[in-house]
């Protein structure tokens, strides 16, 4: 069975979302972000137990298409921001469209008809919460934070960074009470 889990952002999601499926005495043959697969059929009770205790903890399974396309839409956006090394030069439309098998108009007039918002704003965002990570390690200059992240400059980087926290991306490092937001809420 293939299942579509909301929420899932992080390898720890996956080990959460791994542990709840082996309580319920199901074991995933792969879990990536979003997707757990088993090769067994699940009785109808460990579904609603299965569905119980993800949404105890934060996760939801995903059953209809429209939802499921939304979160892969996340889900490759979060994967792109977060868990790449560097973000190409690519257009995010052509490499949703490429990476979901569908045409950006209708991916982007689905995510905002559900979402309230756009693609684009959505994945500005992921990328300031990047930014804000980045900046608090305190590893990179801000000139690697724009390259790693796909950034044309550092002046564009800073523009939208403020124009999204209302702080510069220098006054932001100099904060000592930083507060991030779980990307899973943006």
């Amino acid at each position: 069975m293939h299942f579509y889990i909301k929420n899932m952002v992080c390898n720890r999601c996956k080990t959460a979302v791994q542990n709840e499926f082996e309580k319920i005495g199901v074991f995933p043959v792969s879990i990536e972000l979003g997707e757990v697969q088993t090769s067994e059929e699940i009785s109808s009770d460990k579904l609603i137990a299965l569905e119980n205790s993800l949404k105890h903890i934060g996760f939801e399974i995903i059953d209809d298409k429209k939802s499921r396309l939304i979160e892969q839409i996340k889900t490759e956006i979060i994967r792109l921001v977060h868990h790449s090394t560097a973000i190409e030069n690519t257009n995010l439309s052509t490499i949703l469209a490429s990476k979901l098998n569908y045409e950006y108009n209708y991916l982007s007039n689905l995510f905002s008809e559900v979402e309230g918002t756009t693609i684009e704003k959505y994945f500005i965002s992921q990328r300031i919460e990047k930014v804000k990570e980045l900046l608090v390690y305190d590893e990179l200059s801000l000139s690697e934070i724009s390259n790693q992240l796909g950034y044309s400059s550092v002046a564009y980087l800073s523009s939208q960074f403020k124009k999204v926290t209302g702080l510069t991306p220098t006054f932001y490092k100099s904060l000592k009470e930083t507060k991030r937001r779980n990307i899973d809420k943006l």
